[in-house]
């Protein structure tokens, strides 16, 4: 049996979902043939019909990588910004405050890593995103995800949370209802 004829992944799909939306990003497919490809990149069965979808695109680009650094600062990003594939945060008396849910995010899973020695993080997801922090450590701090799920779910985005702190916290959650009365 070739390679092409091998049953496809999630992370097959999902990589080649990334590089279609890419290409999306980049002008090179209009909104309806990035709907199709999608579908059939989502339900494809073997390899080959996945490399039949992006065989007339460019070859992915290298993993994007942002890596902010800190002594005393808190680093916050929130409102409409970008958000990396990979996204490092070193600090050592700051903190991070990391809101997702009005951001603009290509890619369906996200890697931050979070070096903290004496500061906290907080990351608001968009509703309905995932986060896993199996991956982090908090010394003498406590790591929390409220009510967010922490396995990736299809369609939404997955963040995966990296790293340390030795005397903070991590808390990741949902944007906060807002109450508005009308006059």
């Amino acid at each position: 049996m070739s390679d092409m004829q091998i049953r496809a992944s999630d992370a097959d799909r999902e990589r080649i979902a990334q590089q279609l939306q890419q290409a999306f990003t980049e002008g090179r497919l209009d909104h309806l043939e990035l709907e199709d490809r999608l579908g059939l990149a989502l339900t494809a069965k073997i390899y080959a019909d996945l490399t039949k979808l992006v065989e007339d695109l460019p070859a992915e680009a290298p993993a994007e990588a942002v890596a902010l650094e800190t002594v005393h600062d808190h680093i916050k990003r929130t409102g409409d910004w970008a958000v990396p594939r990979r996204l490092r945060i070193a600090t050592k008396h700051g903190g991070a405050h990391l809101d997702l849910s009005e951001a603009i995010i290509l890619h369906p899973v996200v890697e931050i890593e979070l070096a903290l020695k004496y500061g906290s993080a907080k990351i608001v997801l968009p509703p309905g995103a995932t986060a896993n922090i199996d991956a982090f450590r908090a010394t003498y701090g406590t790591a929390s995800t409220a009510d967010v799920p922490g396995r990736p779910r299809p369609g939404v985005l997955h963040v995966v949370v990296l790293g340390e702190t030795k005397y903070g916290q991590l808390a990741i959650r949902y944007p906060r209802k807002r109450w508005f009365t009308q006059s």
